[in-house]
C-alpha cells in the first residue's frame, strides 16, 4: 500500500469501528453518538445555512490573526537573527511573554479592543507572533556560518548572502513554525469564540454542549479537525514548492 493512504485507512478504520460500537450498544450515545448521527447533524446545519455563516466567522478571524501575526513574527525574528543589537531587546521579551497562556490575556483585549471582532483577531494575532519569533529566530541563527564566510569572500553583499544563503538554509525551521502557530492559531481561535461570539466554529461548539447535543458536538470538532488537516496539507503544499531544492 502507498505511503499516502496509511493515513486515511487508520481514519477509516477507527470511525467503522466506532460506527459499529455505536449501533451495537457497545458505545452509550449519550457518551459518544455514532458517527452518522454526527454526520446528520452537519448536514442538517449545511441545509439550514448557518455552516457557511459559521465557517465564514471562523475563517475571517483566523486568517487575519495568523497572518498579521506571522508578518510580525516573521519581521521580528530576522531581525532577532541578523542584528545583535534588536536579538538583545527582542529575545528577553519573548522569553517574558511566551509563556503567558494567550487566552488568559483575551479579557484585556476585550477592555482594549471591545467584544467584537477586533478583541479575537488580536488573541490569535498575539499567539501566533511569539512561536513565529522563536521559528524564524532559531532557523536564522542555525545556518551555517561556513556558508555565510564563503558567501563574504565571494564578495557578495549582506543582502545577497540573506537572500541566497540566510533565508534558504532558515526556510524549513520557518516552516515547521508555521505549522505550529497555526495549530495555535486555531485553538485560540475556539477559545475566543467561545467567550462572546454569536458565529463561529468555536460559538457553535460552546451552545452544542450547553445544549447537551453531542451530535452537534462531535460535528463541531469534527471541522474543527477538518480545518486543522486543511492548513497543515496548505503548508505542506507550500513546502513542497519552496524547499524544492532539498
Amino acid at each position: 500500500m502507498p505511503r499516502r493512504w496509511v493515513g486515511p485507512v487508520v481514519f477509516a478504520v477507527l470511525i467503522a469501528v466506532w460506527e459499529v460500537g455505536s449501533r451495537f450498544g457497545w458505545i452509550s450515545p449519550i457518551v459518544l453518538p455514532a458517527p452518522s448521527e454526527a454526520l446528520e447533524a452537519f448536514a442538517n446545519l449545511a441545509r439550514s445555512g448557518q455552516l457557511a455563516l459559521h465557517l465564514q466567522a471562523s475563517l475571517s478571524r483566523l486568517v487575519q490573526g495568523w497572518i498579521f501575526g506571522t508578518l510580525l513574527g516573521v519581521a521580528f525574528g530576522f531581525a532577532a537573527g541578523l542584528f545583535s543589537l534588536a536579538r538583545a531587546g527582542i529575545v528577553p521579551l519573548v522569553a517574558a511573554f511566551f509563556p503567558i497562556p494567550k487566552i488568559a490575556l483575551l479579557p484585556l483585549f476585550i477592555i482594549w479592543f471591545g467584544i467584537g471582532e477586533e478583541s479575537k483577531v488580536a488573541t490569535i494575532l498575539f499567539g501566533t507572533f511569539f512561536p513565529t519569533v522563536i521559528a524564524v529566530y532559531g532557523g536564522v541563527d542555525g545556518v551555517d556560518r561556513g556558508l555565510v564566510r564563503m558567501g563574504q569572500s565571494f564578495g557578495l553583499s549582506r543582502w545577497s548572502i540573506i537572500r541566497k544563503i540566510v533565508l534558504p538554509g532558515a526556510m524549513p525551521a520557518i516552516l515547521s513554525g508555521f505549522r505550529i502557530s497555526a495549530s495555535i492559531a486555531i485553538i485560540l481561535l475556539v477559545a475566543a469564540e467561545m467567550i462572546g461570539a454569536e458565529y463561529g466554529i468555536g460559538a457553535y461548539v460552546l451552545l452544542a454542549g450547553n445544549l447537551m447535543a453531542t451530535d452537534q458536538l462531535v460535528a463541531g470538532v469534527a471541522m474543527l479537525s477538518i480545518l486543522g488537516l486543511t492548513v497543515s496539507w496548505l503548508i505542506g503544499r507550500l513546502e513542497k514548492r519552496v524547499l524544492r531544492w532539498r
